[in-house]
């Protein structure tokens, strides 16, 4: 399978950030993963590595392949604006990314489990591609039968206010992208410079 399935907090740990959930573990053991943890001798990053470093950080956040990873950077790289923002924009206009910030789902996997379970439905149509792509005004509900499956709308938490770009009406269970987000109010740590520039070489 080429997903990853392993350790969370050893992803975190590659890369410092709790990138893969809560990072509580991080307080405990924040050295990087390998058998002489923090004793090693680490040369300072090369300009490639943390370029590629950076890509690496974005797919496992994102939980996107390499060639899904490259698809939706050359379709950021046609659009007009600039490519890094434009990236991060398409990346969080994923239907699975959309779920979790929703407050659907607790986790991105877990969105990408209940989208490929077909319990998610975009306008009315069940679709089961966590990659779907979003467009401005569609709106994200629960199929019928799921959203009476306490089991699955009991993880419902509403979406954080910060997400602007995002619309959710508590009473019936639905969401709206609104639009694509801008850059500063996206979160996640990640230097999407130095993404482009690696796929510029």
């Amino acid at each position: 399978m080429a997903r990853y399935t392993g350790p969370k907090t050893k992803i975190s740990r590659i890369f410092g950030e709790p990138i893969l959930g809560n990072g509580k573990w991080l307080t405990k053991n924040s050295n990087p993963p390998g058998m002489h943890g923090a004793t090693r001798k680490r040369k300072t990053l090369g300009e490639y590595a943390l370029q590629l470093k950076e890509k690496q950080k974005a797919k496992y956040t994102y939980g996107v392949l390499e060639k899904q990873f490259h698809n939706t950077f050359d379709k950021a790289a046609r659009l007009k604006g600039v490519t890094g923002e434009n990236l991060i924009r398409l990346l969080e206009a994923r239907l699975d990314n959309t779920v979790y910030r929703l407050g659907i789902a607790p986790s991105r996997p877990a969105a990408r489990q209940l989208v490929s379970h077909k319990h998610i439905m975009v306008n009315g149509e069940v679709v089961n591609i966590p990659s779907f792509q979003l467009k401005p005004g569609d709106i994200i509900s629960f199929k019928a039968k799921s959203g009476n499956n306490s089991s699955l709308t009991s993880f419902i938490r509403g979406k954080n206010n910060k997400f602007t770009w995002l619309d959710w009406n508590d009473n019936e269970k639905k969401g709206t992208f609104v639009t694509y987000p801008d850059r500063d109010n996206v979160p996640e740590n990640i230097r999407e410079q130095l993404i482009v520039e690696l796929y510029s070489k």
